[in-house]
């Protein structure tokens, strides 16, 4: 049976893809705080194995509970392949993130780790053909500035020299292939959605493959022999990972209603949730140069995701940019 789809991507209302997408910043958020308050207490495998866990709990919930046609049939086989290759990709790009953090500046690797939507808009504007008004560019290229501002940190005068240490060059192309990963996933994804008997509840099963494939072997390998394995550090790596996973499915919800060239910039400003929760939870200082980012971020969100008559109402300044 051929399913094809049967509204396309210019009339769907923007709430369909906006609400998951933004329901994917908030939970992304909260669930690299928590890494943040849990970093030293679980190794990266072992987050890496948790959110494979945490995929199989979720993805397969969300896939017994909802209407799919068979992810395994003949007439799916090619949407099957896309799907768990981008996965693929995704998993293999954090492991890489999770290598360039071990031999090089946390600093420098996470403001750099903040740039893929950048790639991403460029694939999809080469490889979909997708097109956005000027005024979306404009508001996508403030999301992907303010995360860089976010994801800076000013250096710590009580730093060791050990902390400071670059410990290998190899933190730069293990930190590069991770970008190029992750933004060749995203525009795989939003491909694969082109392709008969495309369904978004069939796409968690290919997430949970792809990532099974791939974080999960790294998990086990790493993340498990020689090592203690505490209830405590079991609940320390699930529940940020939980939250990750839980944004997936938001995600690949949005991809496959809206334009991957304005949610892959919106889901990654996640470092605004971030910063919020290390201010409330862990009592963080925000300075003034994060709140400068904060509320220009905002804005590039709202300009993003406005539609036309939105804009020519209510900021007629940029109706020129539509």
């Amino acid at each position: 049976m051929e399913v094809v789809n049967a509204v396309p991507v210019e009339v769907i209302p923007t709430s369909v893809w906006l609400i998951p997408a933004l329901f994917t910043l908030i939970v992304y958020g909260i669930g690299q705080g928590l890494v943040k308050m849990f970093i030293n207490d679980a190794s990266p495998a072992k987050f890496c194995l948790f959110f494979v866990v945490a995929k199989v709990l979720l993805n397969m919930g969300y896939f017994l509970t909802h209407e799919h046609p068979d992810p395994f049939s003949a007439d799916s086989s090619s949407f099957m392949m896309f799907g768990i290759l981008a996965y693929i990709l995704d998993g293999a790009g954090w492991i890489l993130y999770f290598q360039s953090i071990v031999f090089g500046p946390i600093t420098i690797v996470g403001t750099l780790s903040a740039a893929y939507p950048a790639i991403t808009i460029l694939m999809a504007k080469f490889f979909l053909s997708e097109q956005l008004m000027n005024v979306q560019y404009v508001g996508v290229f403030f999301v992907i500035a303010c995360c860089l501002g976010l994801s800076y940190s000013p250096s710590n005068p009580n730093e060791t020299e050990d902390e400071k240490k670059i410990t290998s060059n190899k933190w730069i192309p293990f930190a590069f292939f991770a970008l190029l990963m992750w933004s060749s996933a995203q525009t795989l994804m939003k491909y694969a959605y082109s392709l008969p008997n495309s369904n978004e509840v069939n796409m968690l099963v290919f997430n949970t493959i792809g990532g099974a494939l791939t974080l999960g072997i790294y998990g086990v390998l790493y993340g498990i022999k020689g090592q203690k394995n505490s209830f405590s550090e079991f609940g320390k790596s699930f529940l940020p990972m939980g939250m990750m996973a839980a944004g997936d499915i938001g995600f690949i919800i949005a991809s496959s209603k809206g334009p991957i060239s304005v949610i892959s910039p919106l889901t990654g400003a996640y470092p605004l949730v971030t910063l919020l929760f290390a201010a409330v939870i862990l009592k963080e200082k925000i300075i003034k140069f994060h709140w400068l980012c904060i509320f220009i971020l905002l804005f590039g969100i709202f300009l993003s995701s406005a539609e036309k008559d939105i804009i020519v109402t209510y900021l007629p300044f940029l109706a020129f940019l539509t």
